[in-house]
């Protein structure tokens, strides 16, 4: 990486955990899209990033988060904390937000060939219908 910092990337973190707790729970190990998932799963796996980046921050250590964040970024005021807490670190908040037209994004889609992608390609017109790809945070 060009920084040298530590990369936590949010399915290699937290992906054994979720397909656990989908399984446990009587759900397919690779949904990323049902009410279960969602409800269950979804912020316990962003917590666990978070918390992740937090240690690192605590210990001095930069760190770079790979996720989507599109629920996060959505809510200002979780933006907002979220600087703040750094702030109380010592620490910097710097959003790097790639865009990509919906070709592209069903082609890496493709291309990365992960299990949790399934749903997504074989229902494309309605996974994208859900997907603003205008959509940048607001960050101060």
């Amino acid at each position: 990486y060009l920084t040298g910092w530590p990369r936590l990337d949010k399915d290699s973190l937290t992906r054994p955990l979720v397909e656990a707790l989908l399984v446990a729970h009587g759900g397919d190990p690779h949904d990323r899209h049902t009410p279960l998932y969602l409800e269950k799963a979804r912020d316990a796996e962003y917590q666990c990033l978070m918390e992740t980046a937090g240690d690192n921050i605590r210990a001095g250590i930069s760190t770079v988060l790979d996720a989507p964040f599109l629920r996060e970024f959505s809510d200002p005021a979780w933006m907002q904390r979220l600087i703040n807490r750094c702030k109380a670190q010592g620490a910097e908040v710097a959003v790097i937000w790639v865009k990509c037209d919906h070709e592209s994004m069903r082609e890496y889609i493709t291309f990365r060939s992960a299990a949790r992608d399934s749903w997504k390609l074989s229902n494309w017109d309605d996974y994208i219908k859900g997907v603003d790809v205008d959509f940048a945070p607001k960050v101060d």
